[in-house]
């Protein structure tokens, strides 16, 4: 498979769900796990990429992967259009300013 939209790829996650029995309506979830299973993942990444294993199982890229796989699913169970919210906060970013002399992970 290549070049899916992200709806395609909505859709395959939603039904490794239902094979998988991970739950498919927000009655069959527990969303605070959810979450914190979404946090395990950024942890697991971030792990992964401070001990540069960038590729194969339990790669920077497999946990970015897993990120993705977790928040498609828990977004479709509840109902969330991830592709209209993230285009909302690009745009209303466009308009945002940082000042980055205040912040910590300053980089320039």
């Amino acid at each position: 498979m290549k070049d899916l939209t992200l709806k395609q790829l909505t859709d395959l996650v939603m039904q490794q769900a239902r094979e998988k029995g991970f739950g498919t309506s927000k009655k069959d979830i527990n969303v605070p796990e959810k979450i914190a299973l979404l946090h395990s993942e950024v942890s697991e990444a971030y792990e992964a990429y401070r001990h540069k294993k960038m590729k194969g199982k339990g790669g920077f890229g497999e946990e970015l992967g897993d990120i993705l796989q977790r928040l498609l699913h828990l977004a479709a169970v509840l109902d969330i259009d991830l592709e209209k919210s993230a285009l909302k906060k690009i745009k209303s970013n466009k308009k945002r300013n940082w000042n980055w002399k205040n912040l910590n992970e300053s980089h320039r």
